[in-house]
């Protein structure tokens, strides 16, 4: 992250560069007032360990550029959405009324689909740490994704397991109710029976609250599947594996991001996650020097090991920060011109290194190109592959 202080000590010259180019209007991006970037998640519910997270990510970058530069500051404005597109709106509309000029959310695609919507239309600049859905982007030039997209995802975990396990006798289990499992599921399985191979079984529930999964790990069961993919979040996913331990059947199980947490969920045994399988950019236990400077920073501001989602939400301020310098935008304007400039910016040259992912680029349809990564949980830790 030391490159991010050399940068800010050029500010002034990128600046004056910056402002034919972006189109604000003349003002310092370094004139010591806060740009207000707001943060919308599940702080509470069933989904809550990936708001905290994002909440705290957010906040720890932002504590760190407020120290570490002297003219400039960001202003972290959370809201609760509870996972629920409605009251996500409701957020949103809170935080404009409390002056956002950026959003960092949300926090998950459903709600995230909403509120991009109302933030297209406000010409609020969008960029969401770990809403991945299509749908989140389509047609909304404003709003970008620092996480890889559905069907990204979908095609990943497809080439990894042609390459790692191509005799697997694979199932499927996903929220048919669930935009981000769905969207994963429907690449998956086009990329998978693309390469001549088969599902022997696929079932689906509609609510991540559903407690039984008997009929569908009967399924999977019967059928001999010996890896289950899993596209969905870790509440389900715990209830899954809880309830084949309990039937003596033991798969394999390959999650994707939305799996991350579930070594933090209160009450479930994580000796049966181990030898899971899941996508993530981003591992608490990497040796890089980064990482493990922003884990430590973290467990001592928030007693907790960071998921994914936390270093997402800390990557996407750095990347707001990063780029703002290069709009020649002053705080003092206003949501619409600073969001014009961050587009031109986004869109152009721009690239960005953080803790999950190096010289990562945007296209113009709001997509992160960056290179996925495998772990698999062993002795309770993520590990890469």
């Amino acid at each position: 992250m030391g490159k991010k202080w050399m940068k800010a000590a050029v500010v002034a010259v990128s600046c004056m560069m910056a402002m034919a180019l972006a189109g604000c209007g003349g003002g310092s991006a370094s004139d010591g007032e806060a740009l207000k970037v707001g943060v919308i998640g599940p702080f509470t519910g069933p989904a809550a360990i990936y708001g905290e997270a994002v909440k705290n990510g957010a906040q720890l970058a932002a504590d760190e550029i407020n120290a570490n530069d002297p003219a400039f500051k960001i202003e972290i404005m959370a809201q609760d959405d509870e996972h629920d597109a409605e009251k996500s709106v409701n957020a949103y509309n809170k935080l404009r009324d409390e002056g956002m000029q950026v959003l960092v959310g949300t926090t998950t695609t459903a709600p995230c689909t909403a509120v991009a919507a109302e933030a297209y239309k406000d010409r609020v600049f969008t960029l969401t740490p770990s809403a991945s859905g299509p749908a989140v982007t389509e047609g909304n030039d404003n709003v970008f994704q620092l996480c890889f997209s559905d069907p990204n995802q979908g095609v990943a975990v497809a080439e990894y397991m042609a390459a790692n396990f191509p005799d697997a006798k694979v199932g499927v289990i996903y929220n048919n109710a669930d935009n981000y499992s769905s969207g994963i599921y429907a690449k998956f399985k086009s990329t998978w029976e693309g390469k001549g191979k088969k599902i022997l079984a696929t079932e689906a529930f509609a609510d991540d609250a559903n407690a039984d999964f008997t009929a569908q790990l009967n399924s999977m069961k019967n059928a001999g599947v010996d890896m289950v993919f899993l596209p969905i979040y870790y509440t389900p996913a715990s209830n899954i594996m809880t309830q084949a331990d309990k039937m003596d059947y033991k798969p394999t199980y390959f999650g994707v991001d939305g799996m991350d947490g579930i070594l933090a969920l209160e009450g479930f045994d994580t000796s049966l996650a181990e030898g899971v399988l899941l996508l993530t950019p981003f591992t608490a236990y990497s040796e890089d020097e980064d990482t493990q400077k922003f884990v430590k920073a973290y467990e001592e501001a928030f007693g907790d090991t960071p998921i994914q989602f936390a270093a997402d939400a800390y990557d996407c301020v750095y990347a707001v920060y990063d780029s703002y310098q290069k709009t020649g935008c002053s705080v003092e304007d206003d949501s619409a011109t600073i969001c014009e400039a961050m587009i031109k910016v986004f869109t152009g040259d721009f690239t960005f290194s953080g803790l999950t992912g190096q010289n990562m680029k945007w296209n113009e349809a709001g997509e992160v190109d960056k290179t996925p990564k495998v772990c698999v949980i062993q002795d309770g830790k993520y590990i890469e592959k």
